[in-house]
């Protein structure tokens, strides 16, 4: 949902290319690609005294931080321009190509802006998007209860000659529209609409609220801890400061310290959740709802909370004895003095199991995933899979919000330029640490025929090169980085018509399945073959070393799904029937000895630091299930040779053009050539856990 100001050229060519002297690491010759050197070399900026200033993203008003008001008040204005037209139109085509525009106009600011919040390093910029996002929340609220404009789309689905003469994709689009005015009460009367207006307002602050309070440090007297530990946590004076659950240290001690300081119940957290939980459920009663689990999960492929919860259910029993054997496992690792197995022991053993089984020390392994041939392995993939190739493009004075974002062109080989994806890839303070993909402009076909080009932005934490060597990535953050592509090219193969169904604007439970399938590309020795080389040498990554760290995976794999299925029945229950049965505390530790195996610490409350119960709200299950998808499609369609063209143009054709555009289960059917049931999903999660025979027998010789 966004639009750049200034014309973007339909053909990227000649191209422009910065790459910045080689180091004097290089002392071997890898014979990268364009995009490869551009990100394994520091990048190297024009100087452009002179120049005019572009704003963030190539829009003019954001040459300043006070620009955001202008393009508020331009999106204002012209929202209520269309809803006029919208209103005085009689049904047709044209009034969903209006609210699409209509939709195009506020998201072509909130999108921006919800990055800029949170990403920007200058804080007036931060402020400045912020009071955006929540001026232009506050208008969407208004527009889903605009009476008149939901009669003008009710009259449009209501005229079955119009709506036969429509293609599948408009009706859809119609009816999410309808959707969006149903769910936030347009049937309800005025004072209940106000209602509904304020408490979606309740629930978007109290979510800001829930977020900030998950991520704060707890403090501890110094005192109270042994002394020998006090090095292992940040302190100023008297207070040690814990902000995080040191899962990876060897001290038992230290994880033990920071699990229950960390965890430690905050009542304004707590409070906080169980008013935003309480708002949602009024919520969703007072526009007709049994639950806000049925209200959110509308066109998802799971459709209702009951089918989640059989999910989950059958999941679990199938899991239950891996994970008892993996937790006897990690058990018989911890000290004799000690034995039993704590939740603040479950990440570390599974990490030690699987480095000792394996020999997968990440030291051995980065050498061979700079960063530069990993973006290189990428591109190579795209174009063999879809015929897609990743270009870096000198970006415009002011264009970046920091001088070491790479700005990447995407372009088919046939088609040419499909959109941008902006590459925020390296460490900063104050940078969140999460791994993102935001959406900046979606793609839709504009009135005058051209297509608006996809905007997006990639967000990773990697480490800056250094003099004497590129980035080097661990064998997650490459996976990381392959699975955040996934959702870039979702974005920019999403060639919908309109951009309320772009790319990943479809339903949680299908948009995480390209970003999991390429999950499975980055473990196929094929691939990874195709671009791991040493930074040094040019020598490749062996097969055994790649087949190892693929089975080391499987090492402690049921136990952490297990976790998984613990934490989407926690939000499940949380996002179910109310009044709840006890306090959220008490279903927390009912929960967690139900669907994980290890005991619930007193005095803890890991639910208060679940930042995702405020933006996957009833849908974190949405990770299991497209998991258990991408599983299906990889298997069928890609394992038995992952650069097939034939299955990477099917696959586009399938479920990455149509973004929301198509109902979920139909996408999947089209590239399966089956609707696979519950039991097919379930199977193909734990069949992932099975080990690999060629594998045992390399590591057996």
């Amino acid at each position: 949902m966004s639009a750049r100001l200034l014309l973007l050229r339909r053909l990227l060519f000649p191209l422009r290319f910065q790459v910045g002297r080689a180091a004097p690491w290089r002392a071997v010759s890898t014979g990268w690609s364009p995009v490869g050197a551009a990100f394994n070399v520091k990048q190297q900026r024009r100087l452009d005294v002179f120049g005019k200033n572009t704003g963030l993203f190539g829009v003019p008003e954001l040459s300043s931080p006070e620009g955001f008001q202008i393009v508020e008040d331009n999106a204002l204005r012209n929202t209520e321009s269309l809803v006029e037209r919208v209103c005085s139109s009689p049904p047709s085509a044209e009034t969903v190509r209006l609210f699409d525009q209509l939709s195009n106009e506020l998201c072509k600011v909130a999108d921006l802006a919800d990055f800029v919040k949170v990403a920007h390093p200058d804080s007036s910029y931060r402020e400045a998007a912020e009071e955006a996002c929540r001026n232009i929340g506050t208008m969407v609220e208004k527009l889903n209860t605009n009476t008149d404009l939901c009669q003008s789309l009710r009259c449009l689905l209501g005229n079955q000659q119009v709506m036969d003469s429509l293609d599948p994709e408009t009706r859809r689009v119609a009816e999410l529209f309808l959707i969006d005015f149903e769910i936030s009460g347009i049937h309800l009367d005025e004072e209940k609409r106000k209602k509904a207006v304020n408490l979606n307002v309740v629930i978007s602050d109290l979510s800001s609220e829930f977020l900030l309070g998950a991520n704060l440090p707890n403090r501890i007297d110094k005192q109270a801890l042994p002394e020998h530990i006090h090095s292992q946590f940040p302190w100023d004076g008297r207070y040690i400061q814990v902000g995080g659950l040191h899962a990876d240290s060897p001290d038992d001690l230290v994880r033990e310290a920071a699990y229950k300081i960390f965890l430690y119940p905050n009542a304004n957290q707590l409070e906080c959740l169980e008013e935003l939980l309480a708002s949602r459920n009024s919520l969703a009663q007072l526009v007709g709802y049994p639950t806000f689990a049925h209200r959110a999960l509308l066109g998802t492929m799971a459709k209702t909370p009951e089918t989640v919860q059989t999910f989950l259910q059958k999941l679990s029993d199938k899991l239950h004895d891996r994970t008892l054997k993996d937790f006897e496992m990690m058990a018989g690792m911890k000290m004799k003095l000690n034995p039993n197995l704590m939740p603040w022991d479950h990440p570390y053993y599974s990490g030690v199991l699987r480095a000792e089984r394996y020999n997968i020390e990440p030291s051995l392994y980065s050498p061979f995933f700079s960063l530069g041939a990993c973006m290189e392995g990428l591109s190579s993939l795209f174009h063999q899979l879809l015929g897609i190739s990743l270009f870096c493009e000198q970006p415009e004075k002011g264009e970046v919000w920091c001088e070491d974002v790479r700005k990447l062109a995407v372009v088919h080989e046939e088609e040419g330029l499909l959109g941008y994806i902006y590459c925020d890839f390296f460490h900063r303070a104050e940078k969140p640490p999460q791994d993102c993909h935001f959406t900046i402009r979606g793609g839709r076909l504009k009135e005058n025929g051209e297509y608006q080009l996809p905007v997006v932005v990639l967000m990773l934490n990697f480490p800056e090169y250094s003099k004497k060597s590129p980035t080097l990535l661990t064998p997650g953050m490459m996976e990381n980085l392959f699975h955040e592509m996934g959702h870039a090219m979702h974005s920019m193969l999403g060639r919908t018509r309109y951009q309320h169904v772009t790319g990943t604007r479809c339903a949680t439970d299908f948009a995480e399945v390209p970003s999991i399938l390429m999950e499975y590309f980055s473990s196929d020795y094929r691939v990874v073959n195709q671009f791991a080389r040493h930074y040094q040498t040019g020598q490749t990554l062996s097969k055994p070393m790649v087949s190892r760290l693929c089975e080391s995976k499987k090492v402690g794999a049921a136990s952490d799904m297990q976790l998984q299925v613990f934490y989407a029945m926690l939000d499940q229950t949380f996002h179910g029937v109310h009044p709840l049965k006890g306090s959220t505390t008490d279903i927390l530790k009912e929960t967690q000895e139900t669907f994980y195996g290890l005991p619930y610490v007193p005095q803890t409350a890991w639910h208060l630091r679940f930042s995702h119960l405020a933006g996957y709200g009833a849908k974190y299950y949405s990770y299991l299930m497209s998991r258990a998808v991408a599983s299906m499609v990889w298997k069928q369609c890609f394992m038995k040779n992952p650069f097939d063209r034939a299955m990477g143009e099917r696959y586009r054709r399938e479920m990455l053009a149509h973004g929301g555009g198509k109902e979920p289960l139909l996408m999947v059917q089209g590239m399966l050539q089956k609707c696979p049931s519950v039991d097919d999903l379930v199977d193909a999660l734990v069949s992932d856990l099975d080990p690999d025979f060629e594998t045992f027998l390399m590591d057996s010789e």
